[in-house]
């Protein structure tokens, strides 16, 4: 295994040096995440070992670089006793597993032996793994999305573009990692990449690939996104983000089945089955002359669009038992329900994270429980305005509101306003972005 070690304490980095390198690993250690972060646009790694707290920037940065432009990479997260809560909240967000500081020789030789181990397994084993994964998680009664789930079926089985269309917080990757396991295509890779990760002027060389050469810093030809995904399924998760010139390149492949690596005349052709999601409206990005009207009309072959919570709020029952008995495992709880008025205050919230904001709420409300029930006191505040009231903007009003109330609570520190808000800094820093928040020294 090729193994990258993010750690500012040099003796860490002696350590698990080491320890790798004595267990036939090939290991490369770093001291900034900085440098991580050069490493990873220029090399492939199969795992990427990384402190949580460097001394330039954030280990969820590195985690969110590997995770956009290295799907198959996993990563494990190493903490002190104090940030466990910040290993968890990582490993939710991707990572593999994390170990806790000093670092056990036999704990971490332990997980990486795991990776070694699933790597190496059967497809059928994997993907039968997958599978069930997939199933149990997107949990619902609900009749539209009992709809949506034999049309999911239907359109596997169909070879060409998916559009699906929902959102934040739906479920959009779940749905298209659906299609990917019921499929033809099921024991081929299946490459999730985030568009709005990936910053613009390097999102055609990791979709594409490059030659050495051809910019700065391509060091080594590398294959892009969609070559390595071979025969298999990629989601391009945000595309809307996707910048003009990418747009051209990805139409082309669409169009003729052609890539060209940047710096590079030479055709390879596409071989992979691509599923595009947004929760933005494309047609109004068409409109103003943001997103190309062509690519639209190739991604839209098949559409899918997932509804948001608030319009099935008969499942809200149900995620809750679900994420109550995860999180019960996660922080030694013995939560065993939530009460009839919590229950009914979750059910009037307009979620508008959707599933993924739930989620949240029911992690810290199992976080917080002193007893058996999950109580309104354990939630989190809800707004009491019905949902059917409720129009688009004024949920983005309500969501630009408590992230710039967060973030005035904590002076403007964006990890510790992530951490409370229970998302990642990437996803904090794109909706200050968004909402065009700046710092008012209130």
């Amino acid at each position: 295994m090729r193994i990258l070690v993010v750690d500012d304490h040099k003796n860490t980095r002696l350590t698990l040096g080491t320890i790798l390198r004595r267990s036939r690993h090939e290991v490369e250690t770093v001291g900034t995440g900085a440098a991580a972060l050069q490493l990873l646009d220029a090399e492939r790694f199969d795992i990427v070992v990384t402190d949580l707290h460097l001394g330039d920037i954030d280990g969820m940065e590195v985690l969110a670089k590997t995770r956009a432009v290295a799907p198959q990479t996993e990563v494990i997260v190493i903490t002190a006793f104090g940030t466990i809560t910040s290993a968890v909240r990582a490993v939710k967000l991707g990572a593999y597993d994390y170990v806790t500081k000093p670092i056990q020789r036999d704990q971490i030789l332990s997980i990486i032996g795991k990776i070694v181990e699933e790597r190496h397994g059967s497809k059928e084993d994997r993907r039968r793994h997958h599978d069930s994964r997939i199933v149990q998680d997107f949990i619902s009664q609900d009749a539209k999305i009992q709809s949506l789930l034999s049309l999911v079926e239907r359109v596997a089985q169909v070879d060409v573009p998916v559009l699906i269309l929902g959102e934040s917080g739906t479920g959009k990757e779940l749905i298209a990692q659906r299609i990917h396991q019921l499929s033809p295509r099921r024991d081929k890779p299946f490459v999730a990449i985030n568009c709005g990760a990936l910053p613009e002027n390097l999102q055609e060389s990791e979709l594409f690939g490059h030659r050495k050469g051809s910019f700065t810093g391509a060091t080594e030809e590398k294959k892009g996104l969609l070559e390595e995904a071979e025969s298999g399924t990629v989601l391009l998760d945000e595309i809307a983000e996707m910048s003009q010139t990418t747009q051209v390149k990805l139409l082309r492949a669409l169009q003729d089945g052609e890539i060209r690596h940047v710096g590079s005349n030479e055709v390879t052709y596409m071989k992979c089955r691509i599923i595009a999601s947004t929760n933005k409206d494309l047609v109004k990005l068409v409109d103003a002359g943001k997103f190309r009207d062509d690519l639209l009309f190739r991604l839209n072959v098949m559409q899918i669009k997932i509804p948001p919570l608030r319009e099935r709020v008969e499942d809200i029952p149900l995620l809750t038992e679900k994420f109550i008995g995860a999180f019960n495992s996660i922080y030694k709880k013995n939560v065993t329900g939530i009460t009839p008025e919590a229950l009914s205050r979750l059910q009037q919230d307009p979620w508008a994270g959707n599933v993924r904001e739930l989620k949240n709420c029911i992690e810290r409300a199992v976080f917080m429980c002193n007893s058996s029930m999950i109580d309104t006191q354990d939630l989190s505040p809800v707004p009491s305005i019905p949902p059917s009231e409720l129009s688009q903007k004024l949920l983005k009003d309500l969501e630009k509101g408590h992230i710039l109330e967060t973030l005035r609570k904590t002076r403007w520190n964006q990890k510790q306003a992530a951490a409370e808000l229970g998302i990642g800094e990437t996803t904090l820093w794109r909706k200050i972005k968004k909402f065009g928040l700046k710092i008012d020294h209130q």
